[in-house]
């Protein structure tokens, strides 16, 4: 039998690895939508809303109580970064290839060794420092290509968003606390602010049932996974499974629409796949010996 330590490490990769799964979707069934930038970041966001609140009032019904939604001011901070990261990820989506938005934003992990070095002094160890210097080399071969192409901004809101979703998981780490509901209920920031932007003027989207399905059911199952997550696992870790978003995504807009990355954005990413697989790799067992041992 497990000892309980690794047995809770392996409970936090399952969850990680489904929320990776799931987040995998998320720009696919954004561009199925076929429409505005605002009127898909107030449509998404209400929807992961309502699903919420309908989960919240099921959970009530059967246990009589109310779970954990906003676990004090640590819950207040993450919400409000991962309700920044919605918006900035979106408008990443909308400004740049979608090769170059998640194989930036997996530059998440290293910004969580570095944040969690900073202000929970979990200093890296040398493997990761190594594994910075070539997600540096791989992410600033992805920039030089879009700055050729004119996706400046869009690049920049992706490393943005890499860097909010990192302190949103280095918050919930530094907590121990539930935050599963956190980044759920946070919704409500990139809901408010699309619907007012879009309503005035009518919303416009071509297939609202894909953003339906997103908002509803695909962001609930990520989110939730991904931020519950920390609880078991260092923040490194969590952000190593947006990986599975880097990998996938590409291949389902590949798929689905036939965008072809370009030659640098390709090799650059390659870099950032590899090294975080390795570096991945290196942690579980790492971990893993220290445990049984």
């Amino acid at each position: 039998m497990f000892p309980t330590a690794l047995s809770e490490h392996w409970k936090g990769l399952l969850l990680t690895a489904i929320g990776g799964l799931a987040l995998s979707m998320d720009i696919p069934l954004v561009r199925l939508g076929d429409g505005d930038i605002w009127s898909i970041l107030g449509v998404r966001s209400a929807a992961t809303v309502v699903a919420t609140l309908v989960i919240l009032g099921a959970m009530r019904l059967v246990s009589g109580k109310w779970p954990v939604l906003v676990p004090g001011r640590p819950g207040l901070i993450a919400g409000l970064l991962y309700g920044l990261s919605s918006l900035t990820f979106v408008l990443a989506v909308f400004n740049t290839a979608t090769a170059n938005v998640v194989f930036i934003v997996a530059f998440n992990p290293m910004f969580g060794a570095l944040l969690s070095w900073i202000f929970l002094k979990e200093k890296p160890p040398a493997a990761t420092l190594i594994a910075m210097l070539f997600m540096i080399l791989g992410v600033g071969l992805i920039v030089s290509g879009g700055l050729s192409s004119g996706h400046v901004f869009g690049d920049a809101m992706a490393l943005l968003s890499a860097l909010i979703l990192a302190a949103a998981i280095t918050v919930g780490r530094a907590s121990r606390r539930q935050m599963g509901f956190v980044p759920l209920l946070a919704a409500i920031l990139p809901a408010v602010l699309g619907l007012t932007q879009a309503l005035p003027s009518g919303l416009s989207i071509a297939h609202p049932g894909w953003i339906l399905f997103n908002g509803a059911i695909v962001m609930p199952v990520a989110f939730w996974c991904l931020a519950t997550g920390p609880r078991y696992l260092s923040a490194p870790e969590v952000g190593m499974f947006y990986l599975l978003e880097t990998v996938l995504a590409p291949i389902w807009v590949w798929l689905i629409f036939a965008e072809t990355p370009v030659t640098t954005t390709l090799v650059g990413g390659g870099i950032l796949t590899a090294t975080i697989a390795v570096h991945s790799l290196w942690m579980a067992r790492r971990k893993s010996a220290r445990q049984v041992s």
